[in-house]
């Protein structure tokens, strides 16, 4: 079924003010902690000589695509407050306020590749030492990734969006259902396929390489440790994520599936979409907990994240085992 723009306009869901703001209030709260938190997180990597390590740029990245998740969450919630109804019959604020929110969100999936690709080559440094990325491979990346985010979340900004035409989404207009698909669809596999597969490889070789472990000097211990370590934070920002966005993802099937008309969802569904939202900026706020939680009992450890080269004929020996 082909909605039309008429369709969208006859629209009979009443947002009464309780709702509203029962809906919004945690919204804002939650994302002006999470602004917080991760500007925190932001300001300890770039002001800190000991947070160089191509890891700690890419949390340093997570936490500015939550802060950038989060504030544009922020605004939404406003708009929300403000005209509650155009958030289902779509306007041109809506449509600048979700080019912002996607490319966040974008940027947020690239990272989390990016983290788990990361600490792949991290934990298996001293076996394939020629494919470590450094510091400025991940800039590059970094700056890849908003490229990117950028490029495909202000499409609708570009002209591909429903404000005059139709096929306009029934939970998420003045976006366009095809758009949608294109962006929906190909980046639930990526977040969902790749960042498993890495960390399947990562336990797997550390399952493989347990007995190595024992064997070898207390410093290449320490500093293995500190790779699992991190590796785990790693884990565990990836199952957060995919925790956080997995409603978000269910919504957006439904509304691509049933592509019905707005005033043919009951209220409860809208009451879902904003609840999605809420979940996000969870994440966007779990995150940097996630640092300060985990991070912090690898400080003493961070001149171990280097194998260094005195360690390496061992470890390539140990390889081959």
């Amino acid at each position: 079924m082909i909605k039309h723009q008429s369709c969208l306009n006859q629209t009979t869901h009443v947002w009464t003010s309780d709702l509203v703001l029962s809906l919004a209030a945690p919204q804002l709260t939650i994302s002006l902690i999470s602004m917080l938190f991760n500007s925190a997180v932001i300001f300890a990597v770039v002001y800190s000589k000991e947070l160089r390590k191509p890891i700690f740029i890419l949390f340093c990245n997570m936490a500015f695509s939550d802060l950038f998740t989060s504030s544009t969450g922020f605004w939404i919630a406003l708009l929300f407050i403000t005209n509650p109804q155009s958030t289902i019959s779509g306007s041109k604020e809506l449509l600048t306020a979700y080019a912002f929110y996607t490319m966040s969100i974008l940027a947020t999936i690239y990272n989390l590749v990016l983290i788990g690709i990361e600490r792949y080559l991290a934990v298996a440094e001293c076996l394939r030492r020629r494919w470590r990325l450094d510091r400025n491979q991940i800039l590059g990346m970094v700056l890849g990734v908003w490229g990117l985010s950028f490029f495909l979340g202000f499409l609708p900004l570009m002209g591909w969006n429903c404000l005059d035409r139709d096929n306009a989404s029934a939970l998420y207009s003045p976006l366009c259902i095809d758009y949608l698909i294109f962006i929906t669809i190909p980046h639930c596999a990526v977040v969902l396929v790749l960042p498993f597969f890495t960390y399947c490889n990562i336990i797997g070789f550390l399952r493989k390489h347990k007995m190595a472990m024992g064997a070898l000097g207390q410093a290449h211990a320490t500093y293995r440790l500190a790779e699992i370590q991190v590796a785990r934070t790693s884990i565990f920002i990836w199952l957060l994520s995919l925790l956080s966005y997995t409603p978000f993802f269910a919504g957006v099937v439904l509304d691509i599936t049933t592509q019905q008309c707005p005033n043919n969802f009951s209220m409860d569904v809208y009451v879902f979409r904003n609840l999605t939202a809420i979940m996000i900026t969870m994440n966007s706020l779990g995150n940097p907990i996630i640092y300060t939680l985990k991070v912090k009992t690898l400080w003493h450890r961070l001149r171990f994240l280097k194998c260094p080269s005195s360690n390496r004929i061992e470890v390539q020996a140990i390889g081959k085992m």
